[in-house]
């Protein structure tokens, strides 16, 4: 799993997987980026989809969390998702 929301929330949240320094820094920078809710907060962060954060930035964030549930499985599943962490899927 690599994104969990409830879809009907408003305004939108989705939790994101995120390496742990890069989740403090995003929570710091960003009012919209918080701890994961009901999740590992040093793995995960909520993202309020509020219009405080481009498309682009959340975007990336997705991917990124992606790559790292991703990169993690055996090597045949990567191949069998067609994954390729030097593509840029939103580019």
């Amino acid at each position: 799993m690599f994104a969990l929301s409830r879809l009907a929330q408003r305004p939108l949240n989705v939790s994101l997987k995120c390496e742990p320094a890069l989740a403090e820094q995003l929570r710091e920078m960003h009012a919209a980026v918080s701890p994961g809710y009901h999740l590992n907060k040093k793995h995960w962060n909520t993202v309020t989809l509020d219009g405080s954060l481009t498309d682009r930035m959340i975007k990336e964030m997705i991917e990124d969390s992606y790559d790292l549930v991703v990169s993690r499985l055996s090597a045949s599943r990567r191949r069998a998702l067609g994954w390729r962490p030097d593509v840029i899927p939103f580019g």
